[in-house]
């Protein structure tokens, strides 16, 4: 493809119709909205464990039928011209779209932990370069948080925040982004997480306590990646799903903001284990552990009985809470984190960090940032109306990532006592 491309071409002309029947018929696929439990299930449980006689939550889960949807997509695959960058981008989020309707028709059975497997991956998954495995990741990061003395802590750092003063503070924040009002906070007392983000609003759970490092992990994470994204997508008219939160989209999706709160130093040890800690419980549950002892392993890792019903609810989306299965998309951030950090470092050895500012552009995966690259080039694709400081600050970042790459040589196993 040349830079001749323009948005008239007739294959364009056509997979941008394609774009808007698939965003048309994907409307109804909330894979999150409809997986996750009501904020009523906690306080039941909790009640029963206080009492010492823990009651496994029984989680009941509509009835979905999404042939209608399923056939439209079959539709939409049969019609893209596979060797085009468009018609694979298409092919690839049908496809994406069609197991999370497979999904979401089976809410409640075992076959969730299937379809959510092949849309997220599993903790045996190994990391890119065939590195450790994402569970073994994982417990390098719980022992690492385990091993380092809580002292290191200082003490502003453990001052709890309430959701009131995190919505002041992070709200007066965006606003200086933006120089405007374009996303909003809000309290919600039917959260169970603890924070929530959309393209216009970000949702904060009434009476939890937040700390130092929240503020900057949801204004890097949620509000400067998910948000940012979003609201990038929606710019563009040829593509208008890359407004979307597509399931095949989640791992660069995580990984970038992850990468996000670490080139800015909003990441802690903690927030690691935290992530870590939910890695190891999806392949416990997956193992046989039901929901309470996968509750009981977050309590015992040292979380709240509030905190660790969360993380259990978490890896128990849409499957049985009597163990055998799991919900496995937690299992993308450590594997996500390792693709966008990896991928940064070849775009700057290729010259190619462009390509890494494409990635706000709208929500889509590695892959895509480089086959739709030439109609980035050619302006048929929008570039990001909003990018975050640290990915504009090219000097910066590519400081960073130089480091990063000669660091990689040193082989800590050969470093004798001087």
């Amino acid at each position: 493809m040349g830079n001749a491309i323009t948005a008239n071409d007739p294959a364009i002309v056509h997979h941008a119709a394609l774009d808007a029947r698939m965003v048309q018929a994907v409307k109804g696929l909330r894979l999150l909205t409809l997986t996750s439990w009501p904020a009523s299930m906690q306080a039941p449980f909790l009640d029963s464990v206080a009492r010492g006689n823990p009651r496994l939550p029984q989680v009941r889960y509509p009835q979905h039928d999404f042939s209608d949807a399923r056939r439209e997509l079959a539709a939409i695959e049969a019609a893209v011209d596979e060797s085009h960058p468009l018609g694979a981008y298409l092919r690839d989020s049908v496809r994406s779209w069609d197991q999370a309707a497979s999904l979401l028709e089976a809410l409640g059975t075992p076959a969730v932990d299937h379809f959510s497997s092949q849309l997220f991956g599993v903790p045996e998954q190994p990391m890119p370069g065939n590195g450790p495995s994402t569970r073994e990741a994982a417990r390098h990061f719980i022992q690492i948080a385990q091993e380092l003395d809580h002292e290191l802590l200082a003490p502003e750092e453990t001052v709890p925040v309430s959701a009131t003063a995190l919505q002041l503070q992070l709200q007066a924040d965006l606003d200086d982004f933006f120089d405007g009002r374009v996303i909003s906070v809000e309290l919600d007392a039917g959260l169970i997480a603890k924070a929530a983000a959309g393209a216009t609003r970000i949702r904060l759970r009434s009476g939890a306590c937040f700390s130092a490092y929240d503020r900057a992990q949801l204004f890097h994470h949620e509000a400067l990646v998910h948000s940012l994204t979003a609201l990038n997508g929606r710019e563009q008219v040829l593509l208008p799903s890359l407004g979307l939160s597509s399931p095949r989209i989640t791992a660069t999706q995580e990984g970038l903001a992850t990468f996000a709160e670490q080139i800015t130093g909003s990441i802690d040890i903690q927030r690691l284990k935290r992530v870590s800690l939910r890695i190891e419980a999806i392949a416990m549950a997956r193992d046989g552990a039901d929901f309470i002892q996968v509750f009981q392993y977050f309590r015992d890792a040292g979380q709240t009985p509030d905190e660790s019903f969360s993380s259990a609810q978490r890896v128990f989306r849409g499957v049985p809470t009597r163990g055998g299965s799991a919900f496995t998309k937690d299992t993308v951030y450590l594997r996500g984190l390792v693709s966008v950090h990896t991928f940064f470092r070849q775009m700057l050895r290729d010259e190619k960090l462009q390509v890494c500012r494409w990635l706000f552009a709208g929500k889509m995966t590695l892959h895509d940032a480089q086959a739709l690259a030439p109609l980035f080039e050619a302006g048929v694709l929008a570039p990001p109306r909003w990018l975050p400081g640290w990915i504009q600050r090219a000097n910066g970042l590519a400081g960073v990532l130089a480091f990063s790459l000669f660091a990689n040589r040193i082989r800590m196993d050969q470093l004798g006592e001087r």
